[in-house]
């Protein structure tokens, strides 16, 4: 089951993907048009936001990988 923090980052990932899709098929860069340009501060804290976002689920993986494998081995 998933940590509040967990869907929150979950939540982030999301739109970063939905994002990056968006600049790969129509090289248009959702989160930029809504605040303000690429550069703008607010852009970048969410472009921040979502990286930070996809490291901790990832370290969140990988932390509870060692602990999957226990119980696959017993």
């Amino acid at each position: 089951m998933l940590k509040s923090i967990e869907w929150v980052a979950l939540v982030l990932v999301v739109v970063g993907a939905v994002n990056w899709g968006l600049v790969g098929i129509a090289q248009f860069d959702l989160v930029a048009t809504l605040f303000g340009g690429s550069s703008a501060p607010l852009s970048r804290v969410v472009y921040t936001l979502v990286g930070v976002a996809g490291l901790a689920l990832l370290a969140a993986r990988m932390a509870e990988a060692p602990v999957q494998q226990r119980r696959h081995q017993a």
